[in-house]
């Protein structure tokens, strides 16, 4: 199975307020997120839902499709710095 991002696009007309979506904690850019909370610009979930994060993600479930696309990204180098 292939897993892939799915491209920016023009987020505004894309706006999902439906279904399961709305129940679970997204990953996202963390950069993104803390951006998209000060000014309100929705940003896309690894998943492809588009949002303006505005609660705790503790309080709710990791969505499967994230999760499932962040495990299959390549990881970073090692920090070799120590």
């Amino acid at each position: 199975m292939s897993t892939k991002i799915l491209p920016e696009g023009d987020v505004r007309q894309e706006l999902s307020h439906d279904g399961d979506h709305e129940r679970f904690a997204h990953y996202a850019d963390r950069n993104k997120i803390t951006e998209s909370m000060v000014t309100g610009t929705p940003i896309r979930a690894l998943c492809g839902k588009v949002w303006v994060p505005s609660r705790d993600p503790k309080k709710y479930p990791v969505c499967p499709e994230c999760k499932e696309i962040y495990e299959g990204l390549p990881k970073g180098e090692p920090d070799k710095s120590e």
